[in-house]
């Protein structure tokens, strides 16, 4: 098995709703927000960390292809049967710790994705806010008492620049090669803007589209002419 090359994708993610990926709170202060989005503590401005997008992208796949396991865990090795394992997309493309594996390294590098310049640029000139905080209630089906709560969100219409770069192996005696798995990371972005990213999707957050997608060689990227998905 040797390396044969790269595919890179880059583009913008851009907010159509407020995104909450939680971040942690050293110090709680009285009043103080509960749950803050993950920061650049050089920055303090907010990010998306890779590995929550390629995450997302992961377990999206997983349900797609139906490698989901009993207890809810994310997709092993381990639940394969002899070397099937070879020929599953969830294995070689987002990686594997098992020491059985012959299937080479992880071939999907996801890129934190940081803020785009003309999110910095409208921030400045426009004093948009960064970041907005999001209350919500949960109501006591008898009393009818509130008790509400807060989520701080990365307010929607900002975008954040962002790369990934998918590794080509020969990898030999495999149904499909690195090269025809590689439609599946562009599903994986679709599915995505048809589902939502980070926390607290199912109550309005994480709504966001790829923008400006491009391939290594500069050519445009249509998520909406990718074909129907395949297994």
């Amino acid at each position: 098995m040797k390396l044969k090359g790269y595919k890179k994708i880059t583009g913008k993610i851009s907010l159509v709703t407020g995104l909450h990926i939680g971040g942690s709170s050293e110090v709680i202060e009285i009043g103080g927000m509960d749950n803050p989005v993950v920061k650049n503590p050089l920055t303090g401005d907010p990010y998306i960390p890779g590995s929550s997008l390629k995450g997302k992208m992961r377990s999206l796949l997983e349900w797609k292809t139906g490698n989901i396991s009993k207890t809810g865990d994310p997709h092993s090795w381990n639940d394969h049967k002899d070397n099937e394992g070879r020929d599953c997309p969830i294995c070689r493309i987002f990686g594997t710790s098992s020491s059985e594996a012959d299937i080479g390294p992880t071939r999907l590098i996801v890129r934190d994705a940081f803020l785009s310049d003309e999110s910095i640029e409208n921030i400045k000139n426009q004093g948009k806010m960064l970041t907005e905080e999001k209350y919500e209630n949960t109501i006591n089906r008898i009393t009818a008492r509130a008790n509400p709560r807060s989520i701080e969100r990365v307010t929607a219409g900002i975008s954040f620049e962002f790369e990934m770069v998918y590794r080509i192996f020969d990898i030999e005696n495999v149904q499909k090669t690195d090269e025809e798995l590689f439609n599946y990371v562009l599903h994986g972005l679709k599915f995505i803007q048809q589902d939502t990213l980070g926390g607290s999707g199912s109550r309005g957050c994480g709504k966001v589209e790829f923008m400006d997608l491009k391939d290594e060689n500069g050519k445009t990227i249509d998520l909406n002419n990718i074909g129907e998905f395949e297994l």
